[in-house]
């Protein structure tokens, strides 16, 4: 179940020693409809699986109108049925909005349809907001602090029950299959979790980057090797817009910086079109809570976002990068991971 990469041990690691891989936010924008958005998404994971991107992750959220990946593991058997090489998982479901049983059986299917090509990773957030999560869970349901159980309750599953057990329920498709489960997180909790189970953790600094390090060194320091991974492997989330000019780039990324800005305003709404100053959209306080959220983005030419992301590679160590680009333009959104594709080297 471990990844299928060690990082290069060179004392100035470079962007070719390391996979990259994708997280899809499947946006819904203002002129689009979901099922645009979910063409698109297609499209998308077709030429990343040309171009050599490693993994494919689509992220859980609910009561939000610019996110199209809502019922997440049929997003992932739509991209996986329409690729060929490229692994294809969850980034991540949102374990404490479901069943464990139902999860092992949804992926436990998506492994016997895809065999080898599928990833499970697991957050405890809601995805949503408090109501939403009500009525995900019909009642008041879990706060995630139960996490833990429903991890052990999920792993159990896809394990083969011992000779002469007494276990009743099984998950058919699921039991004795081999799927990769990752912890994702924004905080030391999922990082001390899956250091202590020997799992793989992807943080996600492309909206939590006051968070990473501290995690990466809780994730690395409790470790322990597992059946799952003899070292600990982490991937880091990075938001990544790159263009032919830093301009173009920068103009390109205010599409996310307005999304953001509505969110901490209260308000949620599909992908909005970039525009030349959005300093008439915000004020002070605003941009400079957006700027922090954004501090460990990498937005430009591809001479610039190399820089910046062969500097975070040499700070956080990371096994892995995952990349997420609001773009509002679908070409242009190609067009930036066809670019980060070539600065990887994986094109």
């Amino acid at each position: 179940m471990s990844p299928d990469h060690s990082v290069s041990q060179n004392l100035t690691p470079k962007l070719s020693d390391i996979p990259v891989s994708i997280l899809d936010l499947a946006p819904i924008t203002a002129e689009g409809t979901a099922a645009d958005s979910l063409r698109n998404t297609l499209d998308l994971a077709q030429h990343a699986d040309q171009w050599g991107y490693n993994r494919y992750w689509l992220a859980e959220h609910h009561n939000m109108p610019g996110i199209a990946s809502s019922a997440t593991s049929v997003v992932i058997g739509h991209v996986a049925a329409g690729t060929t090489r490229i692994r294809v998982g969850s980034g991540g479901i949102m374990l404490p909005n479901h069943s464990p049983l139902v999860i092992a059986e949804q992926f436990g299917t998506l492994e016997s349809l895809f065999p080898g090509r599928i990833d499970l990773g697991l957050g405890r957030a809601p995805g949503s907001d408090q109501l939403t999560s009500q009525a995900l869970r019909r009642g008041p349901g879990s706060n995630g602090m139960d996490f833990p159980e429903r991890l052990n309750e999920l792993r159990n599953y896809f394990n083969p029950p011992a000779t002469g057990s007494s276990t009743r329920v099984r998950a058919i498709p699921g039991e004795g299959l081999n799927i990769p489960i990752w912890l994702l997180g924004s905080s030391g909790f999922s990082a001390e979790l899956s250091g202590r189970l020997g799992l793989p953790f992807a943080f996600a600094s492309h909206f939590a980057p006051e968070y990473l390090l501290p995690a990466l060194e809780i994730y690395r320091s409790q470790f322990r090797p597992s059946e799952a991974l003899a070292q600990p492997y982490a991937m880091i989330g990075v938001s990544v817009i790159v263009a032919d000019s830093d301009e173009e780039a920068r103009r390109l990324a205010t599409s996310q910086e307005q999304q953001f800005l509505n969110l901490i305003r209260g308000r949620t709404g599909p992908l909005q079109a970039p525009v030349d100053n959005m300093d008439t959209l915000w004020n002070a306080q605003e941009k400079a809570i957006v700027r922090s959220k954004f501090s460990y983005a990498a937005v430009g030419s591809p001479d610039t976002v190399r820089k910046i992301l062969e500097s975070h590679l040499q700070e956080t160590g990371a096994d892995e990068m995952i990349v997420s680009a609001q773009v509002y333009d679908h070409k242009a959104r190609l067009r930036s991971y066809e670019l980060l594709a070539e600065m990887f080297n994986k094109k």
